[in-house]
């Protein structure tokens, strides 16, 4: 037989017998329905009294996501010897931590064990600069020619 035809065999094989489930937007549909609202929640408080959220959230997203994928490594503490990349030169002015922290403690609550943290730093960003880009307002109009030499 063909080699290529015996992988997509097992391909095929595999695939049919292993129920994995694929990156979705709709993951937790069942299995915590209202896990968007509450992190949405969370980052709108946190907005309401500190405007550097969004920026903050999507590039802790960015940093979290950039060398090995999203893991949410960029939450871990140091212990002791062991440095954490939060506490990496890159990293160390990531700030507000406390948005997913408390996403995190209220599906716990809703939902606990169900969404990773990962997942909330995703929703956090992501609802973030939708939010922000639903009050904000980009000035336009800037001219570059002033900036340079004459």
């Amino acid at each position: 037989m063909n080699v290529n035809f015996l992988n997509l065999l097992l391909t095929v094989i595999l695939a049919f017998f292993f129920d994995t489930e694929a990156l979705s937007p709709h993951y937790y549909d069942h299995t915590c329905p209202k896990a968007d609202q509450i992190v949405t929640n969370a980052v709108k408080k946190a907005m309401a009294n500190d405007k550097t959220v969004p920026a903050a959230l999507s590039r802790m997203h960015f940093h979290d996501c950039f060398i090995r994928g999203c893991d949410a490594s960029v939450l871990l503490d140091s212990k002791g010897k062991n440095k954490a990349e939060k506490d990496g030169p890159p990293n160390i002015s990531l700030h507000a931590f406390y948005v997913i922290d408390n996403a995190k403690k209220a599906l716990e609550e809703q939902c606990p064990g169900v969404v990773s943290c990962a997942d909330i730093v995703s929703l956090a960003a992501r609802y973030a600069v939708a939010l922000e880009g639903q009050h904000g307002k980009c000035q336009k109009g800037e001219k570059m020619e002033k900036y340079q030499k004459q």
